[in-house]
């Protein structure tokens, strides 16, 4: 193993499925500190429907990129890149193993891949079409005329990702297909370990997502969007799960049962997404958590996975 990589550890996989516990237990027991791979927890005024880890669990274990911005700033996988490997940086300089936890899979990918953002984002958001109005079936149909490879790879349903593809091409030039080709061409500095959570039977995930959407809404979710809609909440803040569903109801445009279904509902297609992203990682070790007869059981197989890394890269 070349001496110049360096080991990471990746928890990921869909929303509600328990990578926040098994992070927190991996990282306590192997000597790590966490650095959130979520595009949304950045965010200081999301503290109910982002689930972030609890302020007894922050504590426990040292938690990077959480609540370090405000709703109203903007927020990409290049600024998340930037400020993650800073936070990695902070952490060996301290002797501890890096664990980056989340679901957010284009910005994780940034860091262990070494992604290259040579443009300026600043560009992009200077693009004079309107995209709103457009069904993704039409967004589509825009994307497969200038980026043939894009249109591929992207999901007809994935509204957010074909409207930065279109965007991106619309204020550059150039199709971002091509900017991601060349933005893998300088090798990671990092030899990764990725676990993925899962459920063979999918029911059991969309339960856990029912069930957490619940105890959002126990815990105060409306009065908290309530707040943010008061301010100048900027355009990926705006993205984020739970606000639209929420501001719907509280511009009187559906019931709260409507909103809290329609947030259930919106919930169950991210993880199908965050699925989709991340099956396409043949390096995944993935953990089917219905598989196993209780959480130790999962842990422990997780410990072996880890040990078995770090005992390969150490060797």
């Amino acid at each position: 193993m070349s001496d110049k990589l360096k080991p990471i550890i990746a928890i990921i996989g869909p929303t509600a499925s328990g990578k926040t516990e098994l992070g927190l237990s991996l990282a306590e027991k192997f000597g790590g500190e966490i650095v959130s791979g979520d595009s949304m927890q950045v965010y200081k005024e999301f503290k109910i429907s982002t689930a972030k880890p609890t302020p007894y669990q922050m504590q426990k274990i040292k938690h990077y990129m959480i609540d370090i911005l405000s709703v109203e700033e903007e927020f990409s996988s290049a600024k998340f890149k930037k400020f993650a490997s800073a936070c990695i940086n902070k952490n060996r300089k301290k002797n501890k193993l890096p664990f980056i936890v989340g679901g957010t899979g284009l910005y994780i990918d940034s860091v262990l891949k070494n992604t290259e953002y040579d443009f300026n984002e600043n560009n992009l958001k200077k693009s004079s079409i309107d995209l709103t109005k457009l069904e993704n079936i039409e967004l589509m149909e825009i994307l497969r005329k200038i980026d043939i490879k894009s249109a591929e790879k992207i999901h007809v349903n994935d509204v957010k990702r074909l409207k930065r593809a279109i965007e991106f091409f619309y204020c550059t030039g150039y199709p971002i297909s091509e900017q991601v080709e060349n933005s893998h061409k300088v090798p990671s500095p990092y030899k990764s370990c990725k676990i993925g959570l899962n459920f063979k039977n999918r029911n059991i995930l969309y339960e856990r997502i029912n069930n957490r959407v619940d105890k959002m809404f126990e815990l105060g979710i409306v009065d908290e969007v309530k707040r943010i809609s008061m301010m100048k909440i900027g355009k990926t803040a705006k993205s984020a799960i739970g606000y639209k569903e929420l501001l719907d109801f509280i511009e009187g445009k559906c019931s709260l049962d409507c909103a809290k279904e329609n947030l259930k509902q919106a919930t169950r297609r991210y993880a199908k997404r965050q699925l989709t992203w991340f099956r396409r990682d043949k390096e995944v070790n993935w953990i089917y958590c219905d598989e196993f007869n209780d959480l130790s059981s999962v842990l422990e197989r997780c410990s072996n996975i880890v040990n078995d890394f770090l005992n390969e890269f150490e060797g």
